[in-house]
């Protein structure tokens, strides 16, 4: 079709061509659902026709059994219902008003869209149908100038100061050099030259030129402000003010100017507001450069704007009616005997957006009964959908007599926009239902105590149908008739006498429930009444008295016992709030189990026993309470170390030198805050008892003497005792017990001093005795070290002085077999007849000093020697026998006497013996009339048969030994063995046995 321009037409003639040319674009008899299309000048009157519709679907009308309905457009359209002929409405159409025509350009199309159903019978069926009506322009519109005034401006004419003969173009050459020349008058002339040099001044002869005559550009929608977009370029020949350029809009409508912003010096295209595509999606003007001259000169370049979709619309869903079925303020009434499949309303889904923004999905959500189906077969505008809304299942206003369904549209948008809408679809009703209770056990709480006739509850039966079918009586079963009662009409349960909870807490019986329809139908529930409980019943404790047994040191908040108490009401009545009435800031209770708690920690030897009253108030109104009596016994537990009352630290006992063993020193009391056997005592002496001296009985603490006192015990001693219990884990305490031995107190203050040094001394350190005696001792020792050191190297310059004096005295020698009566070593012969001479003093003869030293000379079997003098020689085989030399038959056996524990050192007389690696000699000092030489294996020392070694004793030999005795004689004669006897305080004849 082409379409006709009436810009220089009249009105009215315009408006008659318009007329007559309203011819359908499709008139395809078929019944399938397609776009009717239009034409229709604009400022038309009311009533103008159209079309019609049915004509142009090939559908034949006039039985009323096929009707049409306009389902959209109706603002300027209107269609018969029976012919289905389509006029105008009463409103005017305008083009230039249209919104959807504002920004509409020659070459597009200006049009309303509109849709027509097509009812057949009962609504058996619905088709729908789109149409279009293209709205034609009128030239009823003057055109208009930008300004009443234009004003132009020419140069006036200036007077020529320089000829030029041809046209100048500063573009092509901006400057020139003549050469001047001037002469005189006279004769001869005289003349001169100059260079004039001709600057071509610009004019305004070119215009501003665009680089592109027409600007193409995308712009995304809801660009924030200040976006750029293109940047406009023009070039002007002319320079200075003739070559500047400015940008300003020049045909452009108003939303152009209002949307966006041209920079006027750099040309540059922006985004001024925000510019929404489903308003304006394509922005078509001009802009002009213009330079600064006079008159200025311009240039026009068209700017084409293409608004680029962005998804920023969610879909919108429009529900309206479709036939004869009524809708209004979204709820459709719907009877509940309409066949499955029979539309109901029409649903319209449409996006603003564009391309894959607008294509939009819809369905419908939730389990209702009802489903979307496309109205029209064939493939329609994506942005733009409609759906019939058919029922999916028979519906039953019974079951449900209302539905509320949703309708859910969502876009192809990323991301996806989403919509819905809803409508509540009202379902007829038909008598077919019994009464029914809304729940089949009905439970109801009464409280006890009540007065006759009061209301219980209230039970209601609803029939799901109308008018007297639904009129409802009830009634009662006969095995609660004398106890409650039932109001026919209202439903009221009443009781008619006093419930007691204690006795029956629970009654069941059925209502029944009848229509008064025909035939009655009925229906029933059960009533169960739960006697609810009053407070008529008051706390009791399991027990009057309650006792409980705990432990000291205790942590506080530990639980320490529990106390049971009941009620006989119910829930809230027996509801215990339990309460300590005494000691409450010592113990608290806990409600839900009665667990008595400690705020503290017991302590036995401050207070054994607790006695409060637990108090249990129920939640009654008013409430109710009893009373219970707690006891608490605190078990001891071995918290307490012994303490020592007697004898203080700093006080000692005098006990005397002569004491005898088992004399009570002295006695250590102690006592223990703890009980039983925590507090069973036991002493023992752990520290200041080196000699064992003393000793403490365990259970009663008494210290005695066990031991004999010497001299080195004098002083003070000092005894660590300590006191245990037999608690678990045992405790102890540690005391100090003095004990000063001497014959008296002399000095009191000594004594102070020591105790006080004692008081300040470690435990580990014993003080124990006169502590000059071991002083001494170690003294002593380092003297006879030293000495013994310096004897020894005197007696090895004796040894050597007498060696020679004896030997320059006895020059010849000794002979084999002669007997020497000097031989210190060969006791005398006696004559057992004969008794010793006397001197003249009636004394005995006096022994030589050394006569007393006996040699025993004695070998193992297997030729070991015997290292210690305790070894027993009788039990040798190889042992001798022993003679008596100078001693009667009473003298003691040798034997006997060398095993004894002798005092006195051995000394070893013959270190250059020849026999000194086979035979062990000892000397020791015994007194003169018990010395005894024993004879052994190949020994003979003194005797009358003398052995073979003895006699071929070479002289060297038998002068050392004849001169040992002179030596010995000699050290007990010199004045340095006097000296030192009296420094050692050691008798001489020890001394020299000691060397």
């Amino acid at each position: 079709e082409k379409m006709l321009r009436m810009r220089t037409m009249g009105w009215a003639r315009a408006w008659c061509l318009g007329c007559c040319l309203l011819l359908p674009l499709s008139l395809s008899l078929a019944a399938a659902k397609q776009l009717l299309r239009y034409r229709l000048a604009e400022e038309g009157p009311a009533d103008v026709r159209i079309g019609n519709v049915a004509s142009d679907l090939g559908i034949v009308t006039g039985s009323g059994e096929v009707t049409f309905s306009l389902e959209s457009g109706s603002e300027y359209l209107k269609i018969d219902n029976l012919t289905g002929e389509l006029s105008t409405s009463e409103r005017r159409i305008d083009r230039e008003k249209l919104p959807q025509c504002q920004m509409i350009f020659d070459e597009n199309e200006c049009f309303l869209d509109f849709e027509v159903s097509v009812i057949g019978p009962s609504q058996s069926w619905v088709d729908l149908f789109e149409g279009r009506v293209i709205v034609l322009d009128i030239n009823d519109n003057t055109p208009t100038f930008p300004s009443p005034v234009l004003t132009l401006t020419v140069e006036e004419n200036r007077p020529p100061q320089l000829i030029v003969k041809g046209a100048l173009d500063r573009e092509q050459r901006d400057s020139y050099e003549l050469t001047l020349r001037v002469r005189d008058g006279g004769d001869p002339p005289r003349s001169s030259q100059a260079i004039l040099r001709v600057l071509i001044t610009d004019v305004n002869d070119n215009s501003p030129r665009f680089e592109k005559s027409v600007y193409e550009a995308d712009l995304a929608e809801n660009s924030a402000p200040g976006t750029p977009i293109l940047q406009l370029r023009a070039a002007d020949l002319d320079v200075g003010v003739n070559g500047q350029i400015e940008y300003v809009f020049g045909a452009a409508t108003e939303s152009v100017r209002r949307l966006l912003r041209l920079d006027e010096t750099s040309g540059w295209l922006s985004v001024l507001h925000r510019i929404d595509r489903e308003e304006v999606n394509q922005l078509r003007f001009t802009v002009m450069a213009r330079d600064r001259g006079q008159p200025p000169k311009t240039d026009k370049a068209t700017v084409v704007l293409n608004i680029k979709d962005e998804n920023d619309n969610v879909p919108s869903i429009e529900i309206r009616k479709i036939g004869r079925i009524p809708l209004k303020d979204g709820v459709a009434n719907v009877a509940e005997d309409v066949l499955v499949d029979t539309p109901i309303a029409l649903v319209q889904v449409s996006d603003r957006d564009q391309g894959e923004n607008g294509v939009v999905t819809c369905t419908v959500v939730g389990d209702v009964p009802f489903q979307l189906k496309p109205a029209s077969d064939t493939e329609g505008d994506q942005n733009k959908k409609k759906y019939f809304l058919h029922t999916s299942a028979p519906l039953d206003y019974e079951t449900t007599r209302e539905f509320n369904v949703v309708i859910v549209a969502v876009d192809s948008g990323s991301p996806s926009l989403s919509s819905n809408n809803s409508l509540i679809v009202k379902v007829g009703d038909t008598n077919d239902n019994p009464p029914v209770f809304g729940q089949s056990v009905v439970e109801v709480y009464f409280p006890e105590n009540n007065i006759p006739g009061e209301r219980v509850a209230t039970v209601l039966a609803t029939d799901a149908d109308s008018g007297k079918n639904a009129e409802i009586a009830y009634s009662l079963d006969s095995s609660v008739m004398g106890i409650f009662a039932i109001d026919p009409d209202s439903g009221d349960i009443l009781v008619n006498t006093v419930l007691d909870r204690e006795q029956t807490d629970r009654y069941e019986f059925k209502v029944n429930a009848k229509d008064k329809g025909i035939p009655v139908l009925q229906g029933s529930t059960t009533v169960i009444v739960q006697v609810a409980d009053k407070n008529d019943n008051d706390p009791k404790f399991m027990q009057d008295v309650f006792t409980f047994y705990v432990k000291e040191n205790l942590q506080p908040n530990s639980p320490v016992g529990m106390v049971t108490v009941m009620d006989a009401d119910k829930g809230r009545n027996a509801e215990m709030s339990l309460y300590i009435e005494e000691n409450s800031s010592i113990f608290s209770i806990e409600n839900d189990t009665g667990t008595i708690y400690s705020t503290m920690s017991f302590d036995r030897e401050h207070q054994t026993t607790y006695t409060f009253r637990v108090k249990a108030v129920d939640g009654g109104d008013p409430p109710r309470s009893a009373t219970a009596t707690v006891s608490l016994f605190v078990m001891d537990e071995n918290d307490n170390a012994p303490t020592v009352t007697l004898p203080r630290n700093v006080s000692y006992t005098l006990l005397p030198p002569s004491s005898n063993v088992r004399t009570v020193v002295a006695t250590v009391l102690a006592r223990d805050s703890d009980d039983g056997i925590n507090a069973d005592l036991n002493y023992s002496i752990v520290g200041g008892n080196p000699f064992k001296l003393f000793e403490i009985d365990s259970t009663s603490g008494v210290v005695s003497l066990v031991g004999k006192l010497t001299q080195k015990h004098y002083g003070l001693h000092r005894l660590v005792v300590q006191v245990n219990d037999s608690g678990q884990p045992s405790q102890s305490t540690t005391t100090l017990v003095h004990v000063f031995v001497n014959e008296s107190v002399s000095n009191a203050t000594v004594i102070d001093s020591q105790i006080a040094r004692s008081l300040h001394t470690p435990l580990t350190q014993d003080i124990a005795g006169d502590p000059s005696y071991e002083i001494s001792k170690q003294r002593l020792s380092i003297v006879i070290g030293v000495v013994a050191g310096i004897m020894t190297v005197i007696l090895i310059i004796l040894i050597v002085v007498m060696a020679r004096y004896c030997r320059s005295k006895n020059k010849n020698g000794y002979e084999a077999g002669k007997k020497d009566h000097e031989d210190f070593f060969t006791p005398q012969q006696h004559d057992k007849s004969k008794k010793p001479k006397k001197d003249k003093r009636n004394k005995k003869s006096k022994q030589p000093l050394y006569s007393s030293i006996v040699t025993v000379e004695a070998s193992k079997p297997n030729g070991q020697r015997y290292d210690s003098v305790n070894e027993k020689l009788s039990d040798s085989p190889s042992m001798g026998r022993y003679r008596s030399v100078n001693g009667g038959p009473g003298s003691p056996d040798l034997a006997r006497h060398y095993k004894s524990s002798s005092p006195l050192p051995t000394v070893q007389l013959h270190p250059q013996s020849p026999t000194a690696g086979k035979k062990h000699q000892a000397v020791q000092d015994l007194p003169p009339a018990n010395t005894f030489v024993g004879a052994g294996d190949n020994i003979s020392i003194g005797s009358d048969h003398c052995s073979e070694y003895s006699c071929q004793t070479n002289n060297k030999y038998s002068k050392q030994v004849r001169c040992i005795p002179n030596i010995f004689k000699y050290l007990r004669q010199s004045i340095f063995c006097k000296v030192l006897s009296s420094l050692l305080k050691l008798p001489v004849k020890i001394l020299i046995a000691g060397i």
